[in-house]
């Protein structure tokens, strides 16, 4: 009797006419990022959400809102947050007893093309609580569920278009306007652009082999100090006024991360770094947003914390009052109650990039240091939230308790290894499969030195089992020749992503930590900072001073200003104490 066929243009959220208008002469110029564009209007959908879930007036939006998050580059699930769960709940709320789902007020064809919009919504969360829906729903339409036709895939060309047509009527805040609401047509949009992302990214590559890193023996303090003092002078080189991206533009996340590391090179630095720092740092603090916040448009955790840390290094009387607006900016970005988590989410207590209601353990990490430079005390409840997250990626059964189901079965859990990944369930470096068949995210090294930098914030003892634990991944693990933990990656090169960052978080954790030497499971002790400076010096470029990420690129470390910020950050959080001298 319900069976039903999803025709009509209002129940084929897959395969959507796109806008009229014609993309502007601007537009059709300049290259996408859609996934950036994406994230902004998944934003701006999230902020549009009711405090009882429902996205909009009621099923209809909430149904549209559910399957452009679900179909989006990042593939939103229950598990990701209030801003997913909240709304699959409302949906299961509407419910009513013959397995029907729609808003108390619709009858009929308004009864029956709200189940169909809610049942395709429906069917890309796998979870357990959604499943058991959707099971009652389906059985409501007896014989054929409702299905959406698959569009075909793009050509390269059209997907362009498809983009530039939608992207020409998009609103300054990231939403879209249409005949049905703002909500509506929103999630349109996302769906659109979801296709056209998925159409455009690059064709894999075939991996090329990775070099090996040069040979190199443990560095003295003085050579370390020249280093330092050769990567600023590269650095300055290359600015615009203390400011540093493309030719005229300048970017505020790689500015502040060089600023960083000119004040890296201890006083008294020649003339010209220390006027780079100072009308660098100026600028920086311009930036500062009403919300207390420090960036450009983008990134906006992540650019905030490297400012905080540059504009802390400087000791400047007068950037007090921006580094306690923007101490208060991290504390509301993390996901807490604020934003409608509690502790039983998989998320609660972490933080991301600001704007992809993803966070990781990456920015994290990253925004607990800033906090902590910018005078949070160690007791605050940000840390408290933040160790829950910690828990969550760190492979450690005994206190993380994560747990992704499919249906009724449990599809991901956690490893016992110690380390961590980038965020619960979550890692780059792969999953392992485990005896009963379920997966755990194999642990990697940036991971798992960021993890023990957050757990020395959040105010754990060095005895802690938690935190002994990651140090025994650490020393089990020890090498400077690579990110360990990418034995099983099939790309040559996979171990060689994010060498710098690898270096830094390595650097940091362990100086925070208070281990001078890492003893690894043959009974070899290294002084890991007179190795680390020495294995940097290494790979210093000789002709310029810099240094640069030649085998993997990838997170703009194949940019030399990038990797030379990183690296200068390294040295001083590892330069060997005058006491080494002669060793």
């Amino acid at each position: 009797m319900h069976a039903f066929i999803a025709t009509s243009a209002l129940l084929v959220p897959a395969a959507l006419p796109a806008p009229t208008a014609a993309p502007g002469p601007l537009l059709q110029e300049v290259g996408l990022d859609l996934k950036g564009d994406l994230d902004r209007s998944v934003r701006w959908l999230r902020s549009k959400q009711a405090a009882d879930g429902r996205y909009g007036a009621g099923v209809t939006e909430t149904a549209w809102v559910l399957h452009a998050l679900a179909v989006c580059p990042r593939a939103y699930r229950r598990h990701h947050g209030p801003f997913v769960s909240g709304a699959l709940d409302f949906l299961a709320a509407r419910q009513g007893e013959d397995g029907s789902i729609a808003d108390a007020a619709a009858r009929d064809l308004g009864r029956l093309e709200q189940s169909a919009l809610a049942h395709l919504a429906l069917s890309s969360f796998p979870d357990e609580r959604s499943a058991a829906v959707l099971k009652r729903l389906t059985a409501w339409f007896e014989t054929t569920p409702p299905r959406a036709p698959r569009p075909s895939p793009l050509a390269r060309d059209d997907a362009r278009k498809l983009a530039l047509s939608w992207l020409a009527r998009r609103r300054d805040d990231g939403s879209w306007e249409g005949v049905d609401g703002a909500v509506l047509e929103t999630s349109r949009a996302v769906i659109e652009l979801s296709r056209a992302y998925s159409a455009l990214k690059p064709a894999a590559s075939e991996p090329s082999p990775a070099r090996r890193l040069p040979p190199f023996d443990e560095a003295e303090r003085s050579a370390v100090l020249d280093a330092l003092r050769r990567g600023a002078l590269f650095l300055v080189a290359t600015s615009e006024g203390g400011l540093w991206g493309p030719p005229g533009e300048a970017e505020a996340g790689m500015s502040a991360m060089a600023l960083g590391a000119l004040q890296a090179l201890p006083p008294p630095r020649p003339a010209a770094v220390q006027e780079a720092i100072d009308d660098g740092l100026d600028w920086l603090a311009s930036l500062q947003k009403p919300d207390g916040s420090i960036h450009d448009g983008k990134l906006a955790n992540y650019i905030t914390s490297a400012s905080i840390l540059a504009l802390v290094g400087s000791e400047r009387a007068e950037f007090s009052a921006p580094i306690a607006r923007a101490r208060g900016f991290l504390v509301a970005l993390q996901a807490d109650e604020g934003e409608g988590y509690s502790e039983g989410d998989l998320y609660y207590g972490g933080i991301g990039y600001g704007n992809d209601e993803r966070p990781d353990l990456s920015n994290l990490q990253m925004a607990l240091e800033a906090l902590s430079a910018a005078g949070l005390e160690q007791g605050d409840e940000t840390f408290r939230k933040a160790l829950r997250f910690l828990e969550r990626t760190q492979n450690r059964s005994e206190s993380n308790d994560l747990s992704l189901r499919e249906g009724d079965q449990v599809v991901v859990r956690s490893g016992d290894d110690g380390g961590a990944a980038y965020s619960p369930g979550e890692s780059p470096a792969g999953h392992a499969t485990l005896p009963d068949g379920t997966r755990h995210p194999r642990s990697y090294g940036s991971m798992t030195y960021a993890l023990l930098k957050g757990f020395v914030f959040a105010g754990l003892e060095k005895e802690d089992p938690r935190m002994q634990a990651a140090w025994e991944w650490i020393r089990e693990h020890y090498t400077l020749d690579v990110n360990p933990g990418f034995e099983h990656a099939e790309d040559p090169r996979a171990a060689y992503q994010g060498l710098f960052y690898y270096f830094h978080t390595m650097a940091r954790a362990l100086d925070l930590f208070g281990e001078e030497v890492v003893v690894d499971p043959e009974g070899v002790a290294h002084p890991w900072r007179r190795q680390l400076c020495g294995r940097l010096l290494a790979m210093q470029r000789p002709d310029d001073g810099s240094w640069v990420n030649e085998n993997a690129p990838r997170w703009w470390e194949g940019n030399p200003v990038l990797a030379t910020s990183y690296a200068m950050l390294t040295l001083s959080h590892a330069m060997p104490t005058g006491e080494d001298e002669g060793r």
